[in-house]
């Protein structure tokens, strides 16, 4: 592995680390099909090669099904994914000539959903309407008890490296070290934050993958980025960062159809891979990281010391557009905003896509390449979404309407005039938003220079200043309940939930007019 090239920091001093500049995109390429050494029947064949006798005795009992599925639509991918099946676009017993973000089964049509390939419970029923084929079931020694006496002694190691040998697939295998132990994958997923820090931060709480042929294990890194499988590996895993994160939000679509990103990282050592990602490494790579760490410590900043903002939904799903300049909470997923014309207009090419996966929070980001500019930008978006928690859809409605819809009358100005029907919802709500974006960005890179959103008619600097006299976010947002739709509504509700404050928060509403 490469070592990471950022000159911050001497990579030498926390081991080998991979920089992520091998990530790639675009269409997977397979290249010939492998046979399972997984299989019950080739698990069966390395047993009898081994333990003859036992092999005579013992009938092996699948443990798993390796299926494939062909969804319909969305809704079948979503119902799928609450029934815990983990979907992959792309079967697992061939190779990989090429890595990529997706695949798509040349038999099926591009604009349909194409084949998820799965591993599956032997008592698993497909939902109705969901074509499901098994293609053959699998014995993965690691996923019973075994309780049989005759079993009991296998060494299911050795097993496992014998069913490779004899499909074929030895030269997968990790050479035998003294003792022949198995590996189980370990490391730290990082990412270099430039205004931050010298030394790499852990990328938070995002899914690390691997797999061999069907052999799967997934868990989620730390808050520091560390991970640590359950399983162990004979052979060099296949490696995925997934961007679901253990706090509940996704990042993105993978090829539209499977849900969060994914960047695939290719075979790695059985023992574990690290990975430092910086602005050098791939694009994508190195802005999902950013947006992940974003987003996880914003849901860290929702409390503090037993007082709590509400979170976002533990089902926030948030995407990226590159080439996109506007942001939006349009909280789609969760029900908001059922007139999605403006949305269509706004979005343009796409608007289809958006309209058929509904996302919650939609990150224009053509202007921000940094981590640290990532960063403000998703403690905004973030922001929105806690305030949409407390007023809820016919509030969020007139609100992003408004927005929308001022974006496409009035030349490109994102906010509008404040002079629109329904601006005072714009004017709390964007007041919050660029005030927590304002305090978060301080408090991790103690910049006071710049000050975002103050150049707008709806005024931040209102609640900056509340809080320069004491007066936090904790202490602020209850007052965003659904009847407060405007400056002099947010005035007379701080004053009757803080009237010991009364004449700072006159003071400060009256400083700025």
């Amino acid at each position: 592995m490469s070592a990471c090239n950022s000159s911050l920091w001497d990579p030498d001093s926390i081991g080998s680390y991979d920089d992520g500049s091998g990530v790639t995109h675009g269409m997977i390429v397979l290249g010939e099909r492998l046979e399972d050494p997984y299989s019950v029947e080739n698990m069966t064949k390395a047993l009898k090669s081994l333990y003859p006798t036992k092999a005579n005795i013992v009938e092996l009992e699948a443990t798993d099904h390796y299926v494939r599925l062909l969804p319909r639509d969305y809704k079948d991918i979503q119902l799928l994914e609450e029934m815990g099946v983990k979907m992959l676009d792309h079967p697992l017993d061939y190779r990989i000539l090429q890595e990529g973000d997706y695949y798509h089964d040349p038999q099926i049509e591009e604009d349909n959903i194409t084949w998820q390939y799965a591993v599956v419970p032997p008592d698993f029923m497909a939902p109705q309407g969901v074509k499901c084929e098994l293609l053959h079931k699998c014995y993965l020694a690691e996923a019973e008890n075994q309780t049989k006496a005759e079993l009991m002694d296998v060494d299911w190691d050795l097993v496992e490296r014998e069913a490779f040998r004899i499909t074929g697939n030895e030269d997968m295998l990790v050479p035998q070290t003294k003792g022949g132990e198995p590996k189980t994958p370990e490391g730290r997923i990082t990412v270099i934050d430039e205004d931050y820090s010298a030394s790499p931060i852990g990328v938070s709480g995002v899914q690390v993958s691997c797999n061999v042929f069907v052999k799967f294990d997934r868990c989620y890194t730390d808050e520091q980025g560390y991970y640590q499988m359950r399983k162990t590996f004979t052979s060099k895993p296949r490696y995925r960062l997934v961007f679901t994160n253990s706090k509940g939000f996704t990042l993105g679509l993978n090829a539209i159809f499977v849900k969060g990103s994914v960047s695939t990282l290719g075979k790695q050592p059985a023992e574990g891979y690290n990975l430092c990602v910086t602005d050098k490494s791939d694009d994508n790579l190195f802005r999902r990281c950013a947006i992940n760490n974003a987003a996880y410590d914003y849901y860290k900043a929702c409390s503090a010391k037993g007082v709590k903002i509400k979170t976002p939904p533990s089902n926030l799903n948030i995407w990226a557009i590159p080439i996109m300049e506007a942001s939006t909470a349009v909280m789609l997923h969760q029900g908001a905003i059922l007139d999605l014309d403006p949305i269509e207009s706004v979005l343009g090419v796409y608007s289809p896509i958006v309209k058929l996966f509904m996302p919650d929070v939609i990150l224009g980001t053509k202007n921000y390449k940094s981590y640290s500019q990532i960063y403000h930008l998703v403690q905004h978006e973030l922001a929105h979404c806690s305030h949409y928690m407390q007023v809820g859809n016919e509030y969020w409605d007139k609100y992003a309407i408004m927005i929308l819809s001022s974006y496409l009358t009035s030349g490109g100005v994102t906010y509008g005039t404040g002079t629109e029907e329904d601006a005072g919802y714009c004017e709390v709500g964007e007041m919050w938003a660029y005030y927590v974006e304002n305090i978060l960005y301080r408090q991790r890179y103690n910049d006071y220079d710049n000050t975002f959103g103050d150049k707008y008619w709806f005024r931040p600097e209102i609640l900056l200043y509340l809080d320069d006299r004491g007066m936090n976010r904790f202490q602020i947002f209850p007052a965003l309940t659904k009847d407060v739709n405007g400056r002099d509504a947010l005035r007379s509700r701080l004053i009757v939930l803080y009237p010991e404050c009364k004449s700072i928060i006159n003071e400060a509403f009256n400083k700025y007019m």
